[in-house]
């Protein structure tokens, strides 16, 4: 019996992590602090389907998908050390009301909060790919909320805010140029 009870618990261990909480915003203030760039954060509807990778944290928040948003953006916004990258679902534009009512909506309302930002489409499948293959090495933090509309999921990496593209390609230049020790 004993043997069984450890057996259970070291399978537990090893399954990805997935939270129903009703405080999911304190979950995302906590995490901030320790997530960097190569992290993700996915803002996702309510069919987005659980991963098993095991970097990739689940949590039900139950609210709209325009409350997490906000909130996830504020949170990148206050944070030291990380800016957003944003992609959303090649497939969004082409969702008519006719289909899935609020769509055209939902995509005005996510235009104005996003505003700020560029914004690249990829396809669905392909983001769900890079989640999979980023939570095989990087925390991943999957927000779902209560959306009922297709391909309307939100994926944000994160990257350092304080060394950009540019400073990067520059380094590796002078580092090309210079002998390695």
């Amino acid at each position: 019996m004993r043997k069984l009870v450890l057996a259970v618990i070291l399978v537990l261990l090893t399954l990805p992590v997935h939270a129903a909480t009703p405080d999911w915003n304190k979950r995302l203030t906590a995490a901030m602090p320790l997530l960097g760039h190569r992290n993700w954060i996915l803002v996702v509807d309510s069919a987005y389907p659980l991963q098993t990778a095991s970097g990739v944290e689940t949590i039900e928040t139950n609210a709209t998908q325009l409350e997490v948003a906000r909130a996830v953006l504020s949170e990148v916004e206050n944070s030291i050390q990380v800016r957003p990258i944003v992609y959303m679902d090649a497939e969004l534009p082409f969702i008519s009301d006719s289909d899935a009512p609020g769509a055209s909506a939902y995509r005005g309302q996510m235009a104005e909060l996003l505003r700020k930002y560029p914004v690249q489409s990829q396809r669905h499948e392909k983001l769900i790919s890079d989640i999979d293959e980023a939570g095989k090495t990087f925390h991943v933090l999957v927000l779902k909320t209560n959306m009922t509309i297709p391909y309307t999921s939100l994926f944000i990496l994160l990257d350092c805010k304080y060394w950009s593209a540019d400073q990067e390609k520059n380094l590796r230049i002078k580092m090309a140029d210079a002998p390695l020790k």
